[in-house]
């Protein structure tokens, strides 16, 4: 927790990627945080480092038929999320499914069919019309998938055929079930889903979304390359760490063909539990993947450092000060934040970006409130993270009214 101290450092200075820290004058009646100070990512400019976390919500149409392929297609009333909350510096959508072989939420959309690409279209134009910044999470779900979401295939696939320890499955019936043992992919079937991320990557640019993240975190497929409890494989992609890193740095360099890669984020998880997730060498490997993604000069590191996911305790906590070492391009900090707390990290120059999941749920307009130090908004119920609730507890939420005399000049 050292690194959220509130530290009055000199913003650090990022000669090989161009960043540029310029700090906007307030009035009287607002804040003078850095959390709300423009940021320059490539030739993308943000209007605050206010980022609205990647949350799965569930929202697609639900349907009585699993395989409808209506529950899979951005709607109109995800367009009103995205819009409410397009004053944030950076948008990350919920995570989104690449592929067939790759999904397994059910009413999470995907980004695969030129209807689905269509819903997404719409939602992109109603956040630029708001000079919003929006990136689309790509996502394989791997061994926490469930057969049921792969009527054709009948099976799940991961980096070794070793299933999630424990904890369950969500079906496509909207059922829980025990994890199964996934297969592991062939070296070929390797290379073919890093060309499925480059197609969604080139779905993604044609629909106009600003830039894409890679979902390496949370223990989805590619962090079941990384980690050392998931991946046994003997094959290139497999072993040291330069091996269990292969696959991200080819999907980098395929998605590169499509958009540069100051248009290119990924997510790491190095502390988290979830999904069965947590070796020993995590401190080590996940220096190592800063290290060599550093030289592509990539958008952002997306750095799940808080605890509140769950931690492993395998090894000690990675910290966004171990990554800033390796790393000298944007880093997103992630996982319980509070104003204060985004506001250290920034000042103390570990991190450029702050992400919010469960404020921005109840707060729509965050960064106003923020910035101006207007109360927050009580938390939505947990009943509606991520269930088929429609509005409730997803859109219905109000931004804040001040009284008269806070108006004032």
């Amino acid at each position: 927790e050292s690194t959220r101290a509130f530290q009055h450092a000199q913003p650090r200075q990022y000669p090989l990627t161009s960043i540029e820290l310029k700090h906007t004058s307030m009035g009287d009646q607002k804040s003078n945080l850095q959390l709300m100070s423009e940021l320059t990512m490539g030739d993308l400019k943000l209007k605050n480092r206010v980022v609205l976390a990647p949350l799965t919500r569930a929202r697609c149409t639900p349907t009585k038929d699993p395989y409808d392929k209506l529950n899979k297609i951005p709607n109109d009333i995800m367009g009103d999320y995205y819009e409410q909350r397009a004053s944030g510096g950076l948008l990350i959508t919920e995570a989104t499914a690449i592929s067939q072989a790759g999904c397994g939420w059910l009413n999470a959309p995907w980004a695969v069919t030129e209807e689905q690409m269509a819903g997404w279209k719409k939602i992109v134009d109603r956040v630029h019309k708001k000079n919003g910044v929006i990136f689309l999470q790509l996502w394989h779900m791997g061994r926490q998938s469930h057969t049921s979401f792969h009527p054709d295939t009948k099976e799940i696939v991961s980096a070794s055929a070793i299933a999630v320890g424990s904890g369950q499955a969500s079906t496509a019936f909207g059922t829980k079930a025990d994890y199964e043992k996934p297969r592991a992919l062939t070296t070929e079937e390797v290379k073919k889903t890093v060309q499925d991320f480059k197609a969604c990557a080139a779905r993604a640019k044609a629909a106009g979304f600003d830039g894409v993240e890679i979902h390496s975190a949370n223990g989805y497929l590619v962090d079941q390359f990384f980690q050392s409890c998931s991946n046994k494989r003997t094959d290139k992609y497999g072993g040291s760490m330069e091996n269990r890193v292969r696959f991200l740095v080819e999907i980098i360099e395929a998605i590169k063909e499509v958009y540069p890669a100051s248009r290119i984020g990924f997510r790491l998880s190095p502390n988290g539990a979830y999904g069965g997730m947590g070796s020993e060498d995590n401190v080590e490997m996940f220096q190592f993947i800063a290290k060599t993604v550093e030289k592509y000069g990539l958008a952002y590191m997306h750095l799940m450092d808080g605890l509140g996911f769950g931690y492993h305790g395998k090894c000690r906590v990675v910290t966004a000060t171990d990554m800033r070492k390796h790393f000298s391009g944007p880093i997103i900090a992630n996982v319980g934040l509070t104003k204060d707390m985004a506001e250290g990290m920034i000042r103390s120059g570990a991190v450029d970006l702050a992400a919010f999941g469960r404020l921005y749920i109840s707060n729509p307009d965050l960064p106003e409130r923020f910035e101006n130090n207007w109360p927050l908004a009580e938390p939505a119920a947990y009943e509606t993270w991520w269930k088929p609730t429609g509005a409730k507890g997803y859109t219905d939420f109000p931004t804040y009214t001040p009284p008269k005399e806070e108006t004032k000049a």
